[in-house]
Formats: structure tokens, sequence, C-alpha cells
């Protein structure tokens, strides 16, 4: 079990009982002590109130739930982002008991978080995923950006190209492909639709004015693309 999905299980079993040894988590979720001992300090850093009882074990704070303020716009966007990596996996019950605890966790959202977050795992498609090495630090607030429609400036720089050039951008959706995520976006240099890599932003910014939202269609777009260099008609209708 990943990371994620196993501290949501970890929460939800102290919530449950009174106290737990680091033994009986480490057995329940078949790990080691040494994990248990950061999957705790994950929690607490978190906010989640453990109290550690010395020669016991942990046990949540008594009257502690998971309230809907626990969870902000990016840390929900980070979890949709999660869900559409694992909807990749070729493991149907991994995948299953995955959206199962999503449904979980998106009950508790509140209801300006969770209508945000629908449309942003509307906007999110992965094509092929693999691990890679290709590192970005933008990807969280962009996604904030696509859902408030807020303008972009970036400083972007195109592969095998030292020169860096200015973009303001409205960003739409977002894809993954191959370890690289790839945003979707009006570019008001070119004055039409661009892809842009995100590990190639060297600055970025969120303007703090929105734009008007031009009702950017991903399938419609990539069909347009295709049949303008000659695909067959069975091409045309890409699915994700």
């Amino acid at each position: 079990m990943n990371q994620l999905p196993r501290l949501i299980s970890l929460l939800t079993l102290l919530n449950s009982k009174r106290v737990l040894t680091a033994t009986e988590i480490s057995e329940k979720f078949e790990i080691s002590v040494r994990t248990v001992y950061r999957d705790i300090r994950k929690l607490e850093e978190a906010g989640v109130p453990i109290f550690t009882i010395e020669g016991v074990g942990y046990s949540l704070m008594e009257g502690y739930t998971v309230a809907p303020v626990q969870f902000s716009e990016k840390e929900a966007n980070a979890l949709v982002t999660s869900q559409t990596l694992v909807e990749k996996s070729k493991d149907k019950s991994f995948v299953g008991d995955f959206e199962q605890a999503m449904v979980k966790i998106k009950s508790v959202f509140k209801s300006s978080v969770l209508e945000k977050s629908e449309v942003l795992s509307k906007k999110m498609h992965v094509l092929e995923y693999q691990e890679d090495d290709f590192d970005s630090n933008a990807l969280s607030e962009i996604q904030l950006a696509i859902t408030n429609l807020k303008f972009v400036e970036i400083n972007y720089q195109k592969a095998n190209n030292s020169n860096i050039s200015f973009r303001k951008i409205e960003p739409y959706a977002i894809l993954s492909n191959k370890g690289k995520w790839i945003l979707m976006a009006w570019c008001h240099l070119r004055n039409e639709y661009r892809a842009f890599r995100i590990d190639r932003f060297k600055h970025f910014k969120i303007l703090n004015k929105n734009f008007k939202d031009r009702k950017f269609d991903l399938l419609e777009y990539f069909r347009k693309e295709l049949e303008e260099r000659g695909y067959p008609e069975h091409f045309k209708r890409p699915s994700f």
C-alpha cells in the first residue's frame, strides 16, 4: 500500500481505537516499525493531534475528528492528482480501494473545496504514466490558477534551447505523459493554445487577475490537431 492511502487508513484506525502500539500498526499494514514512526510523524506534521504514551502506544486527542477545515484547496487538489495517477494502475483492486477511500475523504471536504476539486478532476488527464526524473515545483499553484481562472506569467525554456521567453498565459488543463506534467494554456504571445512542460518553468507568478473562460475542450483540441495532420478517422477521438 502506498503512503497516502496508508496514512488515511492509519488515521481512521487511530480514530476508532483508544490506543495503538507501533507493533500493532506494523502488523496491520505489513510495514516496519521504523516506517510506523515515519507515518506517525507525517500525520503530526499535518496537524493531527497524536499523543505518544511512553511504553504503551499512540492515541488521538479525545474528541478529535477529521473536520472539513482540515483540507485546503491545494491539499484537496493533491488528492485529486493522486487519484488521477492511481487510476492508471494495472491492479484493479488497488484502484477500487483507493476510489472508496477518496469517497470517504471527499465527504468531509468543505462544499467550496469539493466543487473546485471536481472541476480539477475533469481537467486532468494522464496519457501514459511512468516514473522519471522530471523535477518541477509549480503543479499545486498551477492547479489553483486553473480552477480559479487566474492569469499566469512564466519564464519558459524550450528543450535544447538556452533562450528563456516570457509568456502570459491562461491555464486550462493539465496532462501527464511519461512522468512529465504538461500544461495546456492560451498563450498571449502566440495568440493560440500552446502546451508547456511544467518542469521547464524557470519562474512563474500567479496574477491576482481573472481571465474570461474560453471554454477550452481538450478532446476537441486534439481532434482538430489530428485532423490537421491527416490521421485516419479512428484516431481522431483519443481516449484518456
